[in-house]
């Protein structure tokens, strides 16, 4: 195993910034279609992308970062993605927070939606780790 994957292994940090960027991916193509395609405002098509983002990102963490104290059962699964949803609302309304305030206020080309939303994205994380290794995946 390269030392690479052996650090990603041992790290529950770096496998959740991994899912994460995955996430942001799902993000920003969530964003892309109900801003561009479907014709959502921006705040409304950001809402639903970190929806779904939070969605795939606790699917992501359950099996990759979590897996060992991930629930079992069908109700179980659901009350862990609600308390991943709970806890990571923090999180969310942070990143939705520096997301608006950069398309509503700031200059060009901060006021990008898609670039508002990495920098998004990348002050949630550490709120979003934190919460999600405490609250919804604990031993």
């Amino acid at each position: 195993m390269s030392e690479i994957a052996a650090r990603i292994r041992s790290s529950q940090f770096l496998r959740f910034a991994i899912v994460g960027a995955a996430g942001f991916v799902v993000d920003e193509g969530v964003l892309w279609l109900m801003h561009r395609v479907i014709g959502l405002d921006p705040f409304s098509a950001r809402a639903i992308s970190i929806f779904s983002a939070m969605t795939f990102t606790w699917w992501g963490n359950r099996t990759l970062t979590f897996s060992a104290h991930a629930a079992e059962g069908a109700g179980a699964v659901v009350k862990e993605w609600l308390r991943f949803v709970a806890a990571n609302a923090l999180g969310a309304l942070i990143n939705y927070g520096t997301y608006a305030s950069l398309v509503k206020f700031a200059p060009a080309p901060l006021n990008n939606a898609y670039l508002a939303t990495a920098i998004g994205v990348g002050i949630g994380l550490i709120f979003n780790f934190t919460l999600s290794k405490r609250f919804v995946f604990r031993a």
